[in-house]
């Protein structure tokens, strides 16, 4: 097998591959032996008419077509291989033509989107802006009432009218213009009064209401709906109001405390409270500075990225949500119909996300390129170990579960967190606190 390779524009390679006559005729037998079934001749029964017959009544380019295929599908891959091309978008039609196909021969073409070259700029001793990290006692207070509101319990109201924030039980059906629409109601539907979780003006026309009353809900689906026949539309919503309930918060103090943490007074609780929010606001500063540095060693950078590249990452990371929603029992596509949102539309959402992580690699993987870092077997041992502590796999059992190509991409993981440490580490910080930044 020879390949010629060419280098075309937008990080594009063409791969000329020429297939010599041994394997012409593997491929030619094999498209034969696969086709045999497909030829009605006279005298012979299905699939054992010879192969020169076959050639002498359709022509002998006959299984030109699949012997071509056969011998793409045994060769692309190790040409791609041999040449050390970095394929970055599956290929598709039109991306590889057969130029020549004979007895003796067959030349094809195959145009395949590579991995850009990219050309770094300054990417050492930047300069992060960052507010200095504080944590108020505001933060710390709503923090225990959040606390304090997983321990509330609900009271039914006795002797009194809904208020805001009141948790209505209520059976309610919707007509437009007399007819009642499709998924306009429910039964024994609990609304947090206030929560503005259903049309605008629902909620307030409940309130003043009593336990047992029907009231007629008259309002408008705004404008901008998600479901088109009813945007707009004035409605009438019959409502019954079950049972009503208020949500009773636990009163903040020792005792409290005691019950929910491992601290017997409240000082100590709070003093904890700030040590978790601090951490919190530690590792999202962490990720923030990690942000703003590949934001401008990718500035500095000189890069395009194909647009198959970026299409590739856009289906990955569709896919990725897809199934996500799948694990929650929601399908995608009753998803986009109840946003409103189209295919097109959808995929155009993913389109910076899918940019920025591909730009992020790209410069990551040159800045390792250009430190030559190198990948210790301490360095290994201490991934493979963290990985199947993750999976709780015994070491052992994880190592024999893994293959030359996870290793491959492991070492290439560690390279790009040792180019994201540098980045960080030659960085300066300015207006962060002096603690925070060494954490970082």
């Amino acid at each position: 097998m020879k390949t010629n390779v060419e280098q075309l524009e937008n990080s594009k390679v063409c791969l000329t591959i020429e297939v010599e006559k041994d394997a012409v005729d593997k491929a030619l037998k094999k498209a034969y032996t696969d086709m045999k079934g497909k030829f009605n001749v006279p005298g012979f029964r299905k699939g054992k008419v010879p192969r020169h017959m076959i050639e002498n009544m359709y022509g002998s380019q006959v299984f030109y077509d699949d012997a071509a295929n056969n011998i793409i599908n045994e060769t692309l891959d190790n040409a791609i291989k041999n040449n050390s091309v970095e394929i970055v978008a599956r290929l598709k039609y039109g991306d590889i033509q057969v130029v020549e196909m004979t007895p003796e021969k067959c030349i094809y073409k195959a145009t395949i989107t590579t991995k850009p070259k990219v050309a770094l700029g300054e990417y050492k001793n930047l300069e992060i802006e960052a507010e200095k990290l504080d944590v108020s006692d505001e933060e710390i207070e709503a923090y225990i009432k959040q606390e304090a509101a997983k321990n509330a319990r609900e009271i039914r109201v006795e002797g009194r009218a809904i208020m805001p924030e009141d948790i209505a039980t209520i059976d309610f059906e919707g007509f437009i213009d007399g007819e009642a629409f499709e998924n306009g109601s429910a039964k024994d539907h609990r609304l947090v009064i206030g929560s503005n979780s259903f049309i605008p003006g629902f909620e307030e026309q409940l309130i003043g209401k009593n336990i047992g009353e029907e009231v007629d809900v008259n309002i408008s689906f705004p404008a901008d709906y998600h479901v088109d026949e009813l945007k707009g539309k004035p409605a009438l919503f019959k409502v019954k109001i079950n049972d009503v309930h208020f949500t009773e918060l636990p009163e903040i103090n020792d005792e409290f405390v005691a019950d929910v943490s491992e601290f017997d007074n409240l000082e100590e609780y709070k003093a904890d409270v700030r040590k978790i929010l601090s951490e919190q606001k530690i590792n999202a500063r962490k990720n923030e500075v990690i942000a703003k540095v590949l934001e401008q060693v990718i500035a500095n950078a000189t890069f395009e990225l194909p647009v198959e590249m970026v299409n590739e990452e856009i289906e990955r990371l569709v896919e990725q949500f897809s199934q996500n929603m799948k694990r929650q029992g929601v399908d995608l596509e009753k998803y986009l119909e109840y946003t409103g949102i189209d295919h097109e539309m959808f995929r155009e959402n993913f389109k910076q996300q899918a940019t920025t992580q591909l730009s992020n690699t790209l410069v990551l993987e040159e800045i390792a390129k250009t430190e030559d870092f190198e990948i210790s077997d301490e360095d290994l041992e201490k991934e493979l170990e963290n990985r199947a502590n993750q999976y709780h796999i015994p070491l052992d059992q994880f190592k024999k579960r893994i293959n030359e190509n996870y290793m491959d991409a492991l070492k290439a993981d560690l390279k790009i967190q040792k180019a994201i440490d540098l980045l960080v580490e030659s960085s300066t910080i300015v207006d962060i606190a002096e603690e925070i930044a060494e954490e970082i």
